[in-house]
C-alpha cells in the first residue's frame, strides 16, 4: 500500500517538519538531552528498581537493555553532530524514534514489571503470565494502530485540503475505538492485577506502575505514524531539508522521490 501513496496522501504528516518541531537541529538538541536521558534512567532501573525486584530473568533483561542503551546512547551523540546529520537526516529520524522508545516505553515497562516483582507474595509464574498478556496486548495495539493509520492514508485523510482538519476530527473518532478498546482491556487488566499485588497498602506505587504502562502503550499507539513519516523520508525530496537547514518544498518535490 505504502509504494502507491503520493506526496498529496501523506502531506499532513510534514506539518511536524514545517513547524520546526522534527527538524535536524531540533532533533539534535533532543538526541543530546536523550544522552543524559538514558544513562539516567538506566541507572534508575539496575540501580534501585533492579535491586529491590525479585522479576524472573532480571540480570538478563538489564544486561539486553544495558547494550540496547550503550548503542542508542553512542548513536546520540553521533548524529548529534551537525556534519554528520545534515549528511544522513533519515538515519538521525530513526534513531530518534529509537531513543524515544527506549526512554518512554522500554524503560517505563521494565520498571512496571520491577515495580510488581518487588511483592514476595507474587509468584514468578504469575509474573510471567502478566508480561506476556500486557506484551500480547502490546502487539493487538500496534497491529490496529497500523490498520487505523492504513484506513486514514486510504481515505486520504492526511491529504491538504480546506475541510481537512474537520474531516480528519470526525473520521479519527471512530477509527480511534478499536485501538481504545484494545488499549482499555490492557489498562484494566494491568490494574486488577497491580491492585492484588499491592493490596492496596501502597496506592502511590499501584498507580505509578499503571502510569508506567499506560505510557508504555502510549508509545506504541504513536509508532505506526512514526514509522510512516521515516518511510516518507526516505521516498519524498519534500520531507527532508537542504543543506541550509530549509525544508525542501511540496511544489519543487512535487513528483520527486529519492
Amino acid at each position: 500500500m505504502l509504494k502507491k501513496l503520493t506526496i498529496e496522501d501523506v502531506a499532513v504528516l510534514r506539518e511536524p517538519l514545517v513547524s520546526g518541531r522534527q527538524s535536524p537541529n531540533a532533533l539534535c538538541g533532543a538526541l543530546v538531552l536523550a544522552v543524559f536521558m538514558q544513562i539516567l534512567v538506566y541507572y534508575l532501573e539496575y540501580a534501585v528498581l533492579g535491586r529491590m525486584t525479585n522479576f524472573p530473568y532480571k540480570d538478563q533483561i538489564l544486561t539486553v537493555h544495558f547494550w540496547i542503551t550503550v548503542v542508542l546512547v553512542i548513536l546520540s551523540v553521533i548524529y548529534a553532530i551537525p556534519f554528520i546529520y545534515m549528511r544522513d537526516q533519515k538515519t538521525q529520524y530513526l534513531v530518534s524514534i529509537l531513543v524515544s522508545q527506549n526512554i518512554f516505553a522500554i524503560f517505563l515497562y521494565i520498571s512496571g514489571l520491577f515495580l510488581l516483582g518487588e511483592n514476595q507474595e507474587v509468584s514468578e509464574k504469575s509474573l510471567l503470565t502478566f508480561t506476556m498478556v500486557t506484551l500480547s496486548f502490546g502487539v493487538l495495539l500496534f497491529v490496529a494502530t497500523v490498520i487505523r493509520f492504513s484506513i486514514l492514508l486510504r481515505k486520504g485523510k492526511y491529504r491538504k485540503g480546506s475541510k481537512r482538519d474537520e474531516l480528519r476530527a470526525k473520521f479519527e473518532k471512530k477509527t480511534y475505538i478499536p485501538a481504545v478498546i484494545i488499549g482499555s482491556t490492557g489498562l484494566v487488566y494491568i490494574i486488577q492485577f497491580a491492585v492484588r499485588t499491592f493490596n492496596l497498602a501502597d496506592i502511590e506505587e499501584a498507580v505509578i506502575t499503571v502510569l508506567c504502562f499506560a505510557v508504555f502503550y502510549t508509545m506504541i499507539f504513536i509508532l505506526p505514524e512514526q514509522l510512516v513519516i521515516l518511510y516518507c523520508k526516505f521516498r519524498f525530496k519534500s520531507f527532508n531539508f537542504d543543506k541550509r537547514g530549509y525544508l525542501d518544498s511540496e511544489d519543487s518535490a512535487k513528483g520527486r522521490e529519492l
